[in-house]
């Protein structure tokens, strides 16, 4: 309590704690981006050779390879990364982004997410302010941050993310933090049933399958914390982007046509816009459609 009150009357505090907070969490999302799909590949394997009953294959060990285990390490030598060279984007522009027992290249996206991750922090506090809006809205980007980084490599976005924010939504939605229960309800079903029901037109019309089941969920979870109301802003939003970012690709022969393009990146771009200006936005729509 005495924390929330000394930040809530030193604004300039407030913006230092969350741009900390926010680059200590961005290094921890780069964790998760990397790890959680290997972890989640291991359970899969490990379930599929206890229903095989394969005695030849024995069942991998996940209790080594969690978030936390093993320690960071370098790729390229296995050194293992000490306190001093995890400090976020500091550690990386001291070591001039080489690794400091071979001198291998540290990827620059380290600390662009935990960049990225501390602006994005920065933007939620300045439009929402030190409230329980900001700090679930603060969750929810935080969430959106790490299905974006594993769809982008995997194209997953798994349930155990998106799955607990549609509960998220939902309970916030009693409190009515950012909509109504009704609204979250509807927005969840929505959402959920929107893109299931393209998924299904165009696997009916090509035979092959547009897009992932996650995408199904994840626009359900932004559905139940928005309500429905917000749902066609964030569809046409991230559909303009995503073909328009597609499309360019193709033509700059960076993106093989027959490769399929995440959408969860752009749902998820489109959902935190909405999140923080949704409101707004339709407003000015309908003003300048006549609606209004």
């Amino acid at each position: 309590m005495f924390l929330a009150e000394l930040l809530a009357q030193s604004p300039v505090s407030t913006f230092v704690a969350t741009g900390l907070v926010g680059l200590a969490v961005g290094s921890f999302l780069n964790v998760v981006a990397h790890r959680l799909p290997r972890m989640l590949e291991r359970d899969w394997r490990n379930q599929c050779a206890e229903l095989q009953g394969d005695p030849d294959q024995e069942p991998e060990k996940p209790e080594r390879y969690n978030l936390l285990l093993p320690p960071s390490h370098c790729p390229h030598c296995a050194h293992r990364i000490r306190p001093s060279e995890n400090v976020p984007i500091l550690s990386y522009l001291w070591l001039r982004g080489r690794c400091s027992e071979c001198g291998g290249r540290i990827s620059p996206r380290y600390p662009l997410v935990e960049a990225l991750s501390a602006v994005l922090s920065l933007v939620v506090v300045a439009q929402l302010g030190l409230t329980w809006a900001s700090l679930a809205a603060l969750g929810m980007t935080w969430a959106l941050i790490a299905l974006t980084l594993i769809d982008l490599d995997d194209q997953l976005l798994p349930d155990v993310i998106t799955l607990p924010l549609v509960w998220a939504g939902l309970l916030l939605s009693l409190g009515g933090v950012f909509t109504d229960p009704a609204s979250a309800i509807l927005g969840a079903v929505a959402g959920y049933l929107a893109l299931w029901s393209v998924f299904q037109v165009f696997r009916l019309l090509t035979g092959k399958e547009g897009m992932g089941h996650g995408d199904f969920k994840l626009l359900a979870a932004l559905g139940a914390w928005m309500g429905w109301q917000l749902l066609p802003q964030i569809l046409l939003l991230s559909t303009l982007v995503g073909a328009l970012i597609g499309i360019g690709m193709v033509l700059a022969r960076r993106h093989d046509r027959r490769q399929p393009i995440p959408f969860g990146p752009y749902l998820a771009a489109a959902g935190w816009i909405a999140l923080l200006w949704g409101g707004p936005i339709n407003q000015v729509y309908l003003r300048w459609s006549g609606l209004g």
